[in-house]
């Protein structure tokens, strides 16, 4: 019996859709509109059809003829259209021209006739004048033949085994007369809580980085984002499910073929003596005063990790927290596994575009509570699947965004990063263009976030 189908909308790097291949599905499409994202998924995803491009004007029959999937049914669609705002001038919220992405999601939902949706999106989504979006998403679904599991439900990454808190709204429906998914229930105990209680202690952040190797250890590293290693640490039970070692670190996804042996996504950072001894004399679990960069506590939680921004918003480049034991800032390879992305699923060679990755992505531990749910409501238990696939060529890792959008065929829509002034105020100013993305939701959704 073939695993159940899902299609990926907005996909970035493919936080959610790991989670839902682990769950069980097999998602055969994904639409990302960067081009670097798309090449970063198809290394990942090496049997999920890219669509590197818009959802505006895509078609549910264009999905199917590019995924080869002809008329079989779709199970899941899921994805977090941006959302940017809404019109205060008495119009309806998702007649805004900068929330049409989100009309987007509905119509191609219903084009495809899916049988649930998963909607997730910023919190902030849920508060104020911006809930006017969420009540009118609903509506939207309901004149099409969804029903959606009410109340909506905000979720954080730490409940469901991942060493951040990070959450996101999660909006989850079904067609008419199928069955409604429930949300999950929380699975562990975030590891900066109180001992006490029923469920197991999550992960912290010293379970999560141990047993990686520093990479300043490495002289390659300055240059390239891997080295081989054979120097990695005893690792904590989170770790060893990041390393995939054992059946069930895979979950319900394809084992991949992989060189255990490289240590990944760890190009180095220089930063000044100056800045290192503000480092290292910062407590942990307490923001650098100049800097203002979150000091990690490593027997607690990540603060949430952000994603930067293309030269149209400032070019930033994402925060990055200070390592609980190294006078420097984590890696991406260390983003990932607070994000709850094993080892062997690789980011963008250079650390601007991969903390972006990760910091668009939703976590795969959240995105798998949230597809097991689906699975339960489809009344199939998911099946590991047999096949053993290898990973894409390296060199989609490595591509610039002209030689990306180059590579499959597609002109650059994504705004580039302006090297030569950012790189400049940054070693003038070594934090001052993240300040701006350092603290939580400030009243403005932003895109993608």
């Amino acid at each position: 019996m073939p695993r159940p189908i899902g299609i990926d909308l907005f996909a970035g790097a493919g936080g959610l859709g790991l989670g839902f291949e682990q769950a069980g599905f097999d998602v055969v499409a994904a639409v990302e509109i960067d081009p670097i994202h798309s090449a970063v998924h198809a290394y990942n995803f090496p049997r999920c059809v890219m669509l590197p491009r818009s959802v505006a004007g895509l078609t549910g029959d264009e999905i199917r003829q590019r995924a080869g999937i002809g008329r079989r049914h779709v199970d899941v669609v899921f994805g977090g259209a941006p959302c940017q705002g809404f019109s205060m001038m008495g119009h309806r919220a998702l007649d805004d021209p900068r929330n049409s992405l989100v009309r987007e999601f509905v119509r191609i939902v219903a084009e495809l006739k899916a049988s649930y949706f998963v909607f997730e999106n910023v919190k902030g989504l849920t508060v104020g004048e911006h809930k006017v979006i969420l009540e009118e998403l609903i509506e939207e679904f309901a004149s099409l033949g969804y029903r959606t599991r009410l109340p909506w439900k905000v979720l954080d990454t730490a409940d469901y085994g991942a060493p951040q808190h990070r959450e996101r709204l999660i909006l989850m429906g079904a067609r008419t007369g199928v069955r409604l998914p429930e949300y999950p229930e929380a699975m562990f105990r975030p590891a900066d809580v109180d001992k006490r209680g029923l469920l197991p202690q999550g992960p912290s952040c010293r379970d999560a980085l141990a047993d990686i190797p520093d990479a300043e250890q490495f002289d390659t590293l300055v240059n390239d984002d891997e080295v081989p290693t054979a120097e990695w640490g005893r690792p904590s039970r989170y770790a060893r499910e990041m390393r995939c070692v054992g059946g069930d670190s895979w979950h319900f996804g394809y084992v991949r073929r992989w060189d255990r042996r490289l240590l990944t996504s760890s190009l180095r950072t220089e930063h000044t003596e100056i800045s290192r001894r503000r480092f290292e004399a910062t407590p942990q679990g307490q923001v650098e005063p100049i800097s203002r960069f979150y000091k990690l506590s490593a027997e607690g939680l990540s603060n949430t990790l952000r994603a930067g921004t293309d030269s149209s918003r400032g070019a930033f480049t994402s925060p990055r927290p200070i390592h609980y034991d190294h006078p420097r800032c984590i890696t991406v390879r260390e983003m990932a596994r607070l994000h709850g992305f094993p080892d062997w699923f690789r980011f963008h060679q250079t650390k601007w575009h991969g903390a972006r990755q990760i910091g668009n992505a939703v976590p795969p531990p959240l995105a798998r509570a949230v597809a097991m749910q689906v699975i339960r409501a489809l009344g199939n238990g998911p099946r590991r699947p047999e096949d053993v696939i290898s990973l894409g060529d390296p060199k989609l890792l490595r591509l610039g965004m002209s030689d990306a959008a180059d590579y499959f065929g597609v002109p650059v829509v994504i705004g580039k990063r302006d090297r030569k002034s950012g790189s400049k105020k940054r070693k003038q100013h070594e934090i001052e263009a993240e300040l701006t993305l350092e603290f939580p939701f400030d009243g403005q959704i932003p895109i993608n976030f």
